[in-house]
């Protein structure tokens, strides 16, 4: 077998064949899409806009220059973190386990991300430190958002009052661009009466890869926004050719590219590899594992993660719970399988996409508002109109409990956690 093995080897005549093909002054692929990348200046011109855009004073006098609502939010979040409001994490391990906490040696390489999705309107945030503030909570370390970027940047600046947000709570965060399969680049479907049509292939047939990519730098130059969802193949791959240009962005690859198996896993590693900086970094921040994906899948991607060099780099996200309605069936609880993983596998977050299943079961019982998935492409004029905005917010506010019972359960078995940094993680 040793033997057969070796015709797996890729030759450097292959590789050489790659680079000739991106080389190619006839390859009108690559061409178009460097015209693209024109529209925006030199990678060093656009990095340069993005880190003025994105920093903490300019988006502030951006809110306030509009006279936005929501700078109020961001100023109280920031006295509240200065103030010492929340709860440190000695401060919640030892409220979770007692004096016992003194005496543990916490698996802090091996911390588990707590991410939240999807946060879609900035006010929750508010809600939600409130929350965490008065109860001794946590407030997420990761906020994954799929609400549509134009009607955020419409909404008093909530785009740039979340951007300030995440950075005053050192948190990461990821949003979704409009040009995905749901706007219309095929033609041939519609709504759910064609939905098998979306297995075809989503997201960005012929050239709204390109109308992504463009998407994407519009954003990250005006907002400094550098991560988002990545749902195509196409567009995974000139995210990768972005980066190596020396553009700064990053996303993670949602749950809907089916990583399902090691060998699928494989192949997305490979491409962060292949297309990595001369450092070795990707912007392959991370990727949602399938709902149907088992730990033993995981820890032998682990396996490949760790010999391509990418287990500082490349984050496996996967769900603890998902939505109530219109994404898996219920219940779905994957709790435990975390814990497990969290004794082993480095750089592992914990998504949580819903609230605990006990809690939308007592939702559904008695015929209030479950969360669903369909609710997050809903325009936030008709959620209001409708009604439903404080059911909307109850369910985000049950994924927020969600979070907190898993860092909770991680604790108690002397596993680690990362919550929002600026928030938790500091020595007082």
């Amino acid at each position: 077998m040793s033997d057969l093995k070796q015709r797996l080897k890729i030759g450097s005549q292959q590789i050489e064949e790659i680079n000739k093909l991106f080389l190619d002054p006839n390859n009108e692929a690559i061409k178009a899409f460097m015209d693209v990348v024109a529209k925006y200046g030199t990678p060093e011109e656009i990095n340069s806009k993005a880190r003025e855009a994105r920093k903490l004073e300019n988006l502030t006098a951006r809110l306030k220059e509009m006279d936005s609502p929501y700078l109020t939010d961001v100023e109280w979040l920031i006295k509240q973190r200065d103030s010492g409001a929340f709860i440190t994490e000695e401060e919640y391990r030892r409220k979770v386990l007692g004096d016992k906490a003194d005496s543990i040696r916490f698996k802090d390489d091996l911390a588990v991300t707590l991410e939240i999705s999807a946060a879609q309107y900035f006010p929750w945030l508010r809600l939600e430190a409130e929350q965490a503030i008065a109860n001794g909570e946590l407030m997420p370390g990761r906020f994954i958002r799929v609400r549509k970027m134009k009607e955020q940047e419409q909404d008093n600046g909530d785009i740039m009052a979340f951007a300030a947000a995440m950075q005053v709570m050192g948190a990461t965060y990821v949003e979704t661009l409009d040009t995905k399969g749901t706007d219309g680049s095929n033609v041939h479907l519609g709504g759910p009466e064609t939905i098998t049509g979306y297995f075809g292939g989503i997201g960005a047939p012929n050239d709204y890869a390109l109308k992504w990519i463009d998407e994407f730098l519009y954003y990250y130059t005006t907002y400094g926004i550098s991560e988002v969802l990545n749902t195509n193949p196409g567009t995974v791959m000139l995210s990768y050719i972005l980066y190596k240009l020396g553009i700064d962005i990053k996303f993670k690859i949602s749950v809907f590219m089916g990583n399902d198996n090691p060998f699928a896993a494989l192949w997305t590693l490979i491409g962060a590899k292949l297309f990595a900086r001369e450092d070795g970094t990707s912007p392959l921040a991370g990727f949602n594992w399938s709902n149907s994906t088992n730990n033993d899948t995981i820890m032998t991607t682990a396996f490949f993660r760790k010999s391509l060099g990418l287990e500082d780099v490349v984050r496996f996200e996967h769900h603890v719970v998902e939505t109530w309605r219109s994404i898996v069936r219920q219940p779905y609880d994957r709790r435990n399988d975390i814990l497990e993983l969290a004794e082993s596998v480095p750089n592992i977050s914990a998504k949580h996409e819903g609230g605990d299943v006990e809690v939308e079961q007592k939702l559904a019982e008695a015929g209030a508002h479950t969360s669903s998935i369909l609710d997050y492409f809903r325009d936030k004029e008709e959620i209001i109109a409708s009604g439903d905005w404080d059911a909307l917010t109850h369910n985000y506010l049950e994924k927020h409990n969600a979070v907190n019972k898993t860092a909770r359960e991680l604790t108690k078995r002397g596993l680690a956690f990362i919550a929002a940094p600026k928030l938790h993680h500091v020595d007082r």
